[in-house]
């Protein structure tokens, strides 16, 4: 399932991410990245450590706190702090699934990535190229989206960014440890509280029929977390 979550950031916020992260410190994209994919990434990236990444990375958490959006489709149990690239001059990552456990610098605590996502920093027409390819069973799918929006999709697809060829494209990334181990009870979760959503917005929704149509799936929207949820 790949879902999009828009306006994650406001323009503003969006503004303030981006100088505070053209005046910080980069380096080799390289130096986070697991043995095969160290073969097919070139970008740069923002330190964990860094202060503008601890204080951006909490300003993209508190926007995904806000998104019903958000925690309908990732369910979140856990989210690894947001981290900061940037792609230029012909930069790219080639073909590669991310790492299965990723480990927190400052604690230690393990998380285990269900979700990938991107949230984009750069407005699209800023840059040429860079789009970033998922595959999966629904195919592949190119993704380059409006600063502040973001993409959410399974950590077990194969996926690229395009070469840039013009500009420079900055984006956050980071995983999400999902209370609901498998894509495809997550992606049923997420249809299922999408319909209650629009049976609750109907205009007969104060209906004897519907509001027991919507007693019921609800009821089978929290028995099915209960069997799936994972704490």
């Amino acid at each position: 399932m790949l879902i999009t979550i828009e306006k994650v950031l406001t323009p503003g916020q969006v503004n303030e991410a981006r100088q505070k992260l053209a005046s910080a410190e980069w380096v080799d994209g390289r130096v986070t990245a697991g043995y095969q994919a160290q073969e097919v990434k070139r970008n740069a990236q923002i330190p964990e450590s860094s202060p503008a990444a601890k204080e951006l990375g909490e300003m993209i958490l508190a926007g995904l706190a806000r998104s019903p959006r958000f925690m309908s489709a990732a369910l979140p149990l856990r989210v690894f702090p947001p981290m900061f690239n940037s792609y230029a001059g012909g930069q790219t990552f080639g073909t590669h699934v991310d790492t299965a456990i990723r480990q927190l610098a400052t604690t230690g605590q393990r998380i285990r990535t269900d979700l990938s996502a991107t949230l984009f920093l750069t407005p699209p027409n800023e840059y040429d190229g860079g789009e970033l390819i998922v595959e999966d069973s629904y195919g592949e799918k190119s993704v380059k989206l409006a600063a502040g929006d973001m993409v959410l999709y399974p950590a077990t697809s194969l996926h690229r960014v395009e070469p840039v060829t013009r500009g420079n494209r900055v984006s956050s990334f980071f995983w999400i440890q999902s209370m609901i181990r498998q894509d495809a009870h997550r992606a049923l979760l997420f249809e299922l509280d999408a319909s209650i959503q629009r049976l609750a917005g109907s205009d007969l929704a104060q209906s004897a029929p519907v509001k027991q149509s919507s007693v019921q799936l609800t009821g089978v929207y929290h028995n099915l977390l209960r069997q799936w949820a994972e704490m």
